[in-house]
């Protein structure tokens, strides 16, 4: 077999493997997954597993990966379908809380995630998808006089904290959605100040 054709096989098994552990973990969540119900959903052997992932931690990093990369897109297009940055940035904040009362997204991004792989390098990832849109959003509009002069990190992390613990709330109140969209909306506006 070709190089080239070797290495799309193993991106195409690579793949299946990110999406059969994906469904399993957003099903059963990652202490109930094994190795070998992955492999069998997948239908591959472990040694295709261990040819693409260290194991089961790194498999869920991709995981987890993918779906941090699916919400931030998700947020991304909802916001920068409106024009006015003060818009875009609570239109952003609401889709991400819409986002994540998705069970399957709760239980990866929310749950497992800081579990799995600890809180420092679940932070990293967090940083560099949710927070940095967030950071883009806030930017212009503390720059603009929008919202008052301030730095931007502690604004960036008490905004990004408040949502995600709002969507971990949101997965045992589901029915909230409305009131808490509503009730972020009034902490944003309460940022932009008289």
């Amino acid at each position: 077999m070709p190089p080239s054709q070797r290495a799309a096989q193993r991106e195409q098994t690579r793949a299946l493997l990110v999406r059969c552990g994906r469904e399993l973990f957003a099903a059963e969540g990652y202490a109930a997954v094994g190795l070998a119900r992955i492999v069998a959903a997948a239908g591959v052997t472990k040694g295709a597993l261990y040819h693409n992932f260290s194991g089961k931690e790194e498999l869920f990093r991709a995981v987890l990966a993918e779906v941090q990369r699916e919400v931030g897109a998700r947020v991304a297009t909802a916001a920068e379908a409106v024009d006015d940055p003060w818009e875009q940035l609570r239109t952003g904040c609401d889709a991400f809380l819409v986002a994540a009362t998705d069970p399957a997204v709760q239980r990866i991004l929310l749950v497992d995630g800081p579990a799995v792989l600890g809180w420092h390098e679940w932070r990293a990832l967090d940083e560099a998808n949710s927070a940095s849109h967030l950071r883009d959003a806030l930017a212009p509009l503390v720059a603009d006089g929008t919202l008052p002069a301030q730095p931007l990190e502690p604004l960036v992390h008490l905004l990004s904290g408040a949502m995600n613990e709002a969507a971990l709330w949101l997965a045992t109140e589901p029915e909230a959605l409305p009131g808490t969209t509503a009730a972020l909306g009034r902490l944003l506006e309460a940022l932009r100040g008289p």
